[in-house]
């Protein structure tokens, strides 16, 4: 049936290899293709990174994907046909890369995302929501101990949670951005000749809501938890947001997971959500 699909494409006899990573299957269909698959119940996603890609062309200093087609599958499920980026992903590289590379890269990501959230994302308001930051806030605090609970979250941090989200005056109605809310070192692609980004990917759990928000995954997946690393990015980006708001968004965000957050960085010796706060997204 894929074949069938890359005939229908265009693509008939172009070899497949299936990535290795990512959460929904994707192919490479020759060398310059790359054909992703959202089933039925991702179907709506498919729509979104076919929409989103489609309104970011050329419009990023990174590149991103250019969509060549996209339309529903079989069984109600949903394609993206997009050119294939060239590069290594940065999180396989990233131990490799010198500390003043470091810097550059994390510049660049700044810029790409500070035009990022300065696109007008009006033309995507029937594809993305929340439709009401305010009330999105709301579902989210009225489950985020439940959530941090189910991943094995310790007591004496969850008991922290009510009252520490009830102290952070997130706004409820915030200029309305576009986010791409997964902003990780797995989603760039980089050329070890010389350490440039040559692509941004993966814009399926993209919303519109506070630009603070795509700052979370920039703490712990970028920058994960260097004042110094973070200070560079934010200064590109022209805006720093206060580590108290950032560790707020990390609780209410929709794959929020605080104990794996803990596992792979560096706790304070103060085992409080402000100490976290700081030690993961403060700024030198």
């Amino acid at each position: 049936m894929l074949k069938d699909l890359c005939a229908r494409l265009g693509l008939a006899g172009a070899p497949l290899t299936r990535f290795a990573d990512g959460s929904q299957p994707v192919y490479a269909v020759g060398d310059e293709h790359v054909l992703k698959l959202f089933p039925g119940a991702a179907a709506a996603a498919g729509v979104t990174e076919g929409r989103v890609l489609a309104h970011l062309q050329g419009r990023l200093p990174v590149p991103t994907p250019q969509v060549r087609d996209f339309g529903p599958y079989e069984n109600g499920g949903h394609y993206v046909l997009m050119s294939r980026l060239r590069g290594e992903n940065l999180a396989h590289v990233w131990n490799r890369v010198p500390r003043g590379h470091r810097d550059r890269l994390v510049t660049e990501i700044g810029e790409t995302l500070a035009v990022l959230h300065s696109l007008d994302p009006a033309p995507l308001g029937d594809v993305l929501g929340p439709a009401d930051w305010g009330a999105f806030l709301d579902r989210q605090a009225a489950g985020a101990v439940a959530q941090q609970r189910a991943k094995g979250l310790p007591a004496a941090w969850l008991e922290q949670i009510p009252d520490f989200l009830a102290s952070v005056p997130l706004p409820r109605a915030p200029h309305r951005s576009l986010l791409h809310t997964e902003v990780m070192l797995q989603h760039f692609l980089v050329d070890p000749d010389g350490w440039r980004l040559t692509g941004l990917f993966d814009f399926e759990p993209a919303m519109i809501g506070d630009r603070a928000y795509d700052f979370v995954a920039v703490g712990l997946f970028v920058t994960r938890g260097d004042p110094h690393l973070l200070a560079r990015l934010a200064g590109a980006y022209d805006h720093t947001f206060e580590p108290p708001h950032l560790l707020a968004y990390t609780l209410l965000h929709v794959y929020s997971d605080l104990p794996w957050y803990l596992s792979e960085l560096r706790a304070p010796a103060e085992e409080t959500l402000p100490s976290l706060a700081e030690a993961w997204f403060g700024t030198e």
